[in-house]
This record gives structure tokens, sequence and C-alpha cells, in this order.
């Protein structure tokens, strides 16, 4: 697999989860901020199983695979997108949490952190993003591995 499609890949997985947050976003102002109507972590409903692709994720599709999909390889690619989209929910939430809990601890204003709060703080995000990243580069693997 090429650097370049792999960064491709990369690009379509980040793109499908922005315009899902954007659906989900849209969801939480149609629920008028009903707590019982969201999955209350301040990220709206959860992941919906139809996909849909912006115009940018379009071309990166089409980057991607300049030939017309058998059905089983779309599928695969609907599949994969979809477990991107709630796998990075999950971080997503991961880290909401992870920020509540802390803050909840240490106080919301990060300016009064001593050193070591302010590295645990550093810390606890980039564990969080590390394991992200690496798993949105698994997930590049695998959406090219099927097709």
């Amino acid at each position: 697999m090429s650097e370049e499609r792999r960064r491709l890949a990369q690009e379509l997985l980040r793109e499908a989860v922005f315009q899902e947050r954007g659906r989900q976003a849209a969801g939480v102002g149609l629920a008028g901020g009903d707590p019982e109507a969201t999955a209350g972590c301040g990220l709206g409903s959860g992941p919906s199983s139809e996909i849909q692709l912006s115009t940018r994720g379009r071309e990166l599709l089409q980057e991607l695979w300049l030939r017309p999909l058998a059905p089983t390889e779309a599928a695969h690619i609907q599949r994969t997108i979809q477990g991107w989209i709630e796998r990075q929910d999950a971080f997503d939430r991961k880290r909401n949490h992870f920020l509540r809990d802390f803050r909840q601890v240490h106080g919301f204003d990060r300016r009064l952190y001593d050193a070591d709060v302010a590295r645990s703080f550093e810390e606890g995000l980039e564990r969080i993003n590390a394991e992200s990243e690496e798993r949105l580069q698994e997930a590049a693997r695998e959406l090219l591995s099927g097709v």
C-alpha cells in the first residue's frame, strides 16, 4: 500500500466522521436539547447506520478507487467506514469523560494547574489521541485491504 493511498484512506475516514458529527449535532438541535433525546455526553445521538459522504468524501472515494466497485467491495468499504465512525465515537466519548473527570478533581482553569497536574492532563489527552491515531491507521489499512 502506498503512503499516498493510506493518507487518502485516512482522510476519507476522517471526513466520514466529520459528516456524522454534523448529523449528530443537527439531531441535538432538532431534539431541542432534550437530554432524553441525546446520548448525554455532549456528542448528540450515537452514529447512524447510514453513511452519507460529503462532496469531499465522494471525491476521496473516487481518488482511491478509479474503477467501479463490485458490490462486495462497496459493502466492505461501507462496513469499514461505519466501524471507524463507531470507534471514533467511542474515542470522543472517552476523551470527553477524561476531561470531565479530570476537571472535577482539578478544576476547569488550566492556568491554575501546577506542573505535575498540567503534565498529567496533557499525558492523559495524548494517550487517548495516540490510541485514536493508531486505530485510524489500522482502519485505513483495513479499508484498503478489502478492495
